[in-house]
């Protein structure tokens, strides 16, 4: 009985660390990039040589996981709606979502590897377009990090992740609507990204008070 207690307990705590935005302990380290950090991520990336820059904004701008972005090949991407068709590879069972990509990146993948001409060739449609592994998609991101010097538990791969549920939040796109992006399961995975603190809960104050369309004069 106490080891069944003590597995229990553990794999609670797991789950508490793992559905948090902060890491446990005094510190309370964020696991997101904030406002701040993202743009500076953003501009690292930009400088980077076109297959990794690539690389890293798709990964920064869909909010996708490494494994999945890795997976991505010509066929996924419908250039003119600018959308790119993720496998959520997290689930039991594997499911496809589509990700809008800003117009911008979907040019400039379409302009480097030709997607267009590639998705009418059937020996290139499906050939992945970063033929790395997941080690080496990690060490880009942690480089592109230290050059923009975050550090902490949200300089990876996985603080992109989360900024981009922290920031679709604050820039009012609907909870449904980021779960769908992220490939969540379950919409309380989502709702995580509701508890950010510091500037980015001021932010979502401020979205509110301009909703709210205040008038009432200074007393």
């Amino acid at each position: 009985m106490p080891n069944n207690v003590s597995a229990t307990g553990k794999k609670s705590a797991w789950r508490a660390e793992a559905w948090s935005l902060y890491a446990p302990g005094g510190g309370g380290q964020r696991k997101y990039l904030n406002h701040a950090e993202r743009q500076r991520a953003l501009a690292a990336m930009a400088q980077l040589e076109p297959d990794q820059a690539l690389f890293a904004l798709t990964l920064a701008w869909s909010g996708a996981r490494i494994t999945e972005v890795l997976s991505l090949t010509p066929a996924s991407f419908q250039t003119e709606a600018g959308i790119v068709a993720i496998r959520t590879l997290k689930r039991c069972k594997h499911s496809m979502r589509e990700v809008p990509l800003p117009p911008f990146l979907m040019a400039a993948l379409d302009r480097h590897f030709g997607l267009v001409r590639m998705q009418r060739n059937p020996e290139t449609a499906f050939r992945r377009l970063w033929p790395w592994s997941r080690v080496t998609g990690w060490r880009l991101i942690k480089r592109v990090m230290r050059r923009c010097d975050i550090v902490g538990r949200s300089a990876c791969p996985r603080g992109l992740r989360h900024s981009v549920g922290v920031h679709t939040l604050q820039t009012g796109v609907p909870l449904n609507i980021t779960q769908r992006w992220l490939g969540h399961a379950r919409i309380s995975t989502t709702a995580i990204y509701a508890d950010a603190s510091g500037p980015e809960e001021r932010a979502f104050a401020e979205r509110f008070w301009r909703s709210s369309n205040n008038k009432t004069e200074a007393l």
